[in-house]
């Protein structure tokens, strides 16, 4: 009986060790992010990706043993359940071979199988497996009675009989599993009806497909997974059926007489209806399955870039939600991301009031000492930066151009109302852009991270594991940068380590309450925040300006004696020591190891002293658009366009140009050795110069290249 450990080991290769002592931490409800930074020697150094890979093996271990444990009970009640079928259930290390060992005894709806039995022809259905007679329709004569009206009626129960025997025969189901697995071809043919709908159009590629199912890629398969679910085409799994049903004679048929010929029509029945059907879509779901980690993975990646992209930080910022009819949404938001003005401008057709915007905007930030101008990148979005760029500003102003994805989604949720209960969504969307500017993090946490527009097809991928991995990235990404836990939002606390949702609206209204947090020994003070969870959480919340500079670092609190005793021995302050380079060089470290603590805490320690709370993200960088380009029309071959980097894909990368179609660079042209990673040549969000390959604009399709 393999136990959690041993499991986590073969899928892993993890030191033993490790694995045991992540364990144990697991078990005592330690998170991933607190495990990977401050239990390092438990770990033996652990990142949160390897720990994480131990936390899916306990999950898929934990799942296996809850279905044979349920499997065992059943087995049980229906009084089958023999000491070495107890065994080999036991023995079981995956679902596949466990839901194999059960099959003969599910209980079924009624069947031909069922009436067989109950007619009284499983001991006909025996003497044909066995292979021993000669005149089979003889034998078969003795079972016509009562609905049994003929010999063929009563061949072919048994016949019905014997395809269930082989459909559960273990040998057979893995030899079948393998022909798939190896040979198997995924086609697809347009349902004619629909060939013409303007919507099937998307799909004309994959209107008649064929492609080995083993190498189809992801992004292709879940394509065609949804063109058939919205009824466009129908798919079809196949592989050499006269192959398949030779190896199945091979296993079944021994004699040469007229049993063989019975169970030849068993076999091809047992095939047909049973085998087939049901491991093809055994094998097209396993396809989906990879094809869903793929597409998941991608989301991941992606969504990781977005949530770390650089910050503008604590300046003063005016958000622009562009628009033409209903007007520019303009607010001002403070320091914080306190919002302090809002109204409307009217630039474009059809008020065309661009003389009134002007002024406006000009007397705003004047008004409101702003830095940084938010320009959201949807509709208008061009015309109303060139529009900023005629103001006169009397100091210097930095503009920058913001994605949109998800704002609305944002304006219209219910964090959204509870901040902004006086206000409508256009006030709350500009205000979303604003801020996404100051701290992309910050404010993309309050967003169902599906909406954020990056990804590839994560609509179509299994919700629940996409959104376990999503919430997994967000958490990892909020806990490696830090949260400044007195301008913090309950939903970027939430993502706190040890935190979640209701402690962090504890600490949200004890804030409210009774003012700001001066020490981290003040959290402690929140309701129902427990020992458990101060030690996971604290060293991720930050005081700014706090009265011990250790609050305003990743130093974990357990280790502040630990540095106190640094700047004792170097007979120097706290203060004196955080920042002083030459100071911290002249520390042995192994002069402060205990039994708990080693020289990697002690070395992640130092470099935190080095440059206490620095923010691991890059700042936001000034970017503008060629302002010649301003729809597909003006495109055309050869032009360098510089670009951002809006989606990556196993594909390629979309690129946005300042139009509203965003370009491909598919992955041949990100470089002209292999690509086996597109990650390795692009970030999201990345500033690129790209070359126009082609543009299609009855399908608004454009063909880029990365232009070293």
């Amino acid at each position: 009986m393999s136990t959690l450990l041993n499991y986590i080991l073969s899928k892993t290769q993890l030191p033993e060790t490790s694995v045991k002592n992540t364990l144990d931490l697991l078990h005592q409800d330690c998170t991933i992010p607190f495990i990977s930074r401050y239990r390092k020697e438990a770990t033996g150094n652990l990142d949160e990706v390897q720990i994480g890979a131990i936390v899916k093996y306990k999950e898929q271990f934990e799942a296996l043993e809850k279905r044979k444990t349920a499997i065992i009970k059943a087995l049980t009640e229906q009084d089958v359940l023999t000491q070495e079928l107890k065994q080999k259930v036991e023995a079981c290390v995956d679902l596949t071979t466990l839901e194999d060992l059960y099959l003969p005894y599910k209980k079924s709806r009624k069947t031909k199988v069922e009436t067989a039995r109950k007619n009284g022809l499983e001991p006909l259905a025996k003497i044909i497996m066995s292979q021993n007679a000669n005149d089979v329709e003889s034998i078969a004569f003795k079972y016509v009675k009562g609905d049994v009206k003929t010999v063929d009626d009563a061949l072919e129960g048994a016949r019905h009989i014997i395809a269930e025997w082989i459909n559960e025969r273990t040998d057979i189901r893995n030899n079948l599993r393998k022909q798939l697995e190896r040979y198997a071809m995924i086609s697809t043919k347009v349902v004619k009806t629909k060939k013409d709908d303007e919507n099937a159009q998307k799909f004309r590629d994959y209107f008649e497909w064929e492609e080995s199912l083993k190498r189809i890629p992801s992004h292709r398969l879940l394509a065609i997974l949804r063109a058939e679910k919205e009824g466009f085409i129908r798919v079809k799994i196949e592989i050499d059926k006269i192959k398949a049903l030779e190896n199945i004679d091979r296993r079944i048929i021994k004699s040469d007489n007229a049993c063989a010929d019975q169970l030849e029509l068993a076999i091809s029945d047992a095939y047909k209806r049973l085998l087939f059907p049901s491991l093809s879509n055994e094998a097209l779901q396993k396809a989906k399955e990879k094809a869903d980690e793929s597409a998941i993975t991608v989301f991941a990646k992606n969504l990781k870039q977005l949530l770390l992209g650089s910050p503008l930080g604590e300046k003063r910022v005016l958000a622009i939600d562009p628009g033409y009819r209903t007007g520019c949404k303009v607010v001002c938001l403070d320091e914080q991301g306190t919002l302090l003005h809002n109204e409307t401008i009217y630039p474009h057709p059809p008020k065309s009031d661009s003389i009134g915007a002007i002024k406006k905007l000009s007397t705003l930030t004047e008004a409101y000492k702003i830095e940084a101008i938010a320009i959201g990148n949807g509709t208008a979005s061009r015309e109303t930066e060139a529009l900023v760029k005629k103001v006169h500003f009397k100091n210097d102003m930095q503009v920058f151009v913001v994605s949109e994805a998800g704002a609305s989604i944002y304006s219209a949720s219910k964090i959204a109302r509870d901040e902004f209960p006086n206000y409508d969504v256009t006030v709350r969307g500009s205000v979303s852009i604003g801020r996404r500017l100051q701290d992309p993090l910050a404010e993309l946490v309050k967003i169902d991270a599906k909406s954020i527009g990056v990804g590839q097809y994560q609509h179509d991928v299994d919700q629940n594991k996409l959104q376990k991995q999503l919430d997994v990235v967000v958490e990892n990404c909020v806990n490696s940068v830090g949260v400044n836990i007195n301008t913090a939002s309950t939903s970027l606390l939430s993502y706190v380590s040890g935190i979640g949702p209701k402690l962090a609206e504890n600490i949200f209204n004890y804030r409210n309450n009774n003012g700001v947090f001066k020490s981290r020994n003040d959290i402690k003070k929140v309701p129902r925040l427990g020992g458990k969870a101060f030690e996971q959480g604290a060293a991720f919340l930050r005081i700014k300006q706090p009265k011990n500079p250790l609050d305003d670092s990743a130093v974990h609190p357990e280790s502040y004696k630990i540095v106190q005793k640094m700047a004792k021995d170097l007979k120097v302050s706290l203060d004196d020591l955080i920042g002083n380079t030459a100071l911290l060089k002249k520390i042995e470290l192994k002069k402060y190891c205990t039994d708990s603590v080693g020289l990697l805490t002690l070395e992640d320690i130092l470099k935190e002293l080095e440059k206490p709370g620095l923010d691991i993200r890059e700042e936001a960088k000034v970017f503008t658009f060629n302002q010649n380009i301003k729809t597909i029309n003006d495109l055309v071959s050869g032009q360098l366009l510089p670009g951002i980097v809006n989606n990556i894909t196993n594909f390629g990368c979309f690129v946005d140009i300042g139009i509203k179609e965003s370009g491909l660079i598919h992955v041949s042209n990100l470089s002209d050795s292999f690509v086996k990673d597109v990650n390795e040549h692009v970030n999201l969000q990345q500033q690129i110069i790209v070359k126009v390959l082609e543009v299609d604009i009855p399908r608004k399709r454009i063909q880029l290249k990365l232009h070293k």
